[in-house]
């Protein structure tokens, strides 16, 4: 992976933890439900985490772009606010930066983040 990729990961990552997300390790085949309800009280562990697996080792789960509902593109439409997007992409887990067909995450299946 190279370093560019390692660091788009990481900032996408990095925006997602409030909003809790699902990481499949590649180097034992395992996934990972991360959900921090006060990223301020568990960001050593995610640390720990992180540095265990190695960026290059993990892979997000996230929803594309084309499984938004149609109550979730309304509810888009009301945010004017490039952050305020932002942040609703993150909240819904939606992959706004295209991750996964760069390889760099992995489709959720339907339902994981319900």
């Amino acid at each position: 992976m190279a370093q560019e990729e390692k660091d788009l990961l990481l900032k996408d990552l990095c925006a997602r933890l409030p909003y809790g997300i699902t990481i499949y390790r590649i180097t034992d085949n395992s996934i990972h439900r991360i959900q921090y309800s006060d990223i301020t009280e568990n960001i050593d562990q995610f640390s720990h985490f992180l540095e265990y697996s190695g960026i290059d080792n993990i892979k997000p789960y996230l929803r594309p772009m084309s499984s938004m509902t149609a109550k979730e593109r309304e509810e888009l439409s009301y945010y004017q606010n490039p952050i305020q997007r932002t942040d609703f992409y993150y909240s819904h887990h939606i992959d706004c930066r295209f991750m996964i067909e760069e390889g760099l995450a992995l489709e959720a299946p339907e339902g994981m983040y319900n």
